[in-house]
C-alpha cells in the first residue's frame, strides 16, 4: 500500500493552515470517491468566511479520509464558514450512508491495508498479536499542514494513543 500522500498536499499554503480529518466508516468505490472529490473541489473553490474567499483545499486519501485544509494568511475561518465545511460532510454522510464523526473508530495499517478498529477493542488486539508499537496509526486529530505531513500516520508508540495502552515489553 502506497502511504505517500505528502506530496498531494499543496506547498502554497502556510503550515499554520488548519486542517479537518473525517473518517469514513467504510472505503468509497470509485465511483462515489470520484462525485465526493468534485463536491470537494467545489466546496474549496467556493468557501467563504464572512463573504471573503476562503484559501481552501479539500480531498480524498486512500479512499476513505477527507482532508479538508484552509490557509488562514488571507482569510480566517470562522463559525459559519466551519459550519459550511460541517454541512458538506454531513451532507456526505447521508447521500452515501456512512459514519464521518465516529471518534472512537481508530484506523490502523495492518496487513497492508487500513483496518477500523473501536477504541474498545485496541487492547485485545495488541493482546492478539495484530497490532503492536511499530503498526501504523492514522492520527486524525491533526490541527494543521505541518501536523498532517509530519505525524498523521505514524506508528502508535509515537502518538498520543500509545499513552492508552499497555505493550509488552517481550514483543
Amino acid at each position: 500500500m502506497n502511504l505517500d500522500y505528502t506530496t498531494l498536499i499543496p506547498s502554497d499554503f502556510s503550515d499554520d493552515s488548519r486542517v479537518w480529518v473525517y473518517q469514513s466508516s467504510r472505503i468509497f468505490s470509485i465511483s462515489e470517491a470520484l462525485e465526493i472529490e468534485k463536491k470537494l473541489e467545489d466546496f474549496a473553490q467556493n468557501w467563504k468566511s464572512h463573504q471573503i474567499p476562503v484559501k481552501g483545499f479539500g480531498t480524498m486519501f486512500f479512499g476513505q479520509f477527507i482532508i479538508l485544509m484552509a490557509d488562514e494568511t488571507a482569510a480566517g475561518v470562522s463559525g459559519c464558514s466551519t459550519d459550511s465545511s460541517v454541512r458538506l460532510i454531513k451532507e456526505i454522510e447521508n447521500t452515501y450512508q456512512v459514519n464521518m464523526f465516529n471518534r472512537t473508530s481508530l484506523a490502523f495499517v495492518i496487513k497492508e491495508k487500513i483496518q477500523l478498529l473501536p477504541l474498545s477493542q485496541v487492547n485485545y488486539a495488541i493482546e492478539n498479536g495484530f497490532i503492536d508499537a511499530d503498526t501504523l496509526f492514522i492520527d486524525n486529530n491533526v490541527p494543521d499542514k505541518i501536523s498532517l505531513l509530519s505525524k498523521w500516520i505514524i506508528p502508535v508508540k509515537d502518538s498520543w494513543l500509545a499513552k492508552k495502552l499497555s505493550f509488552t515489553k517481550d514483543k
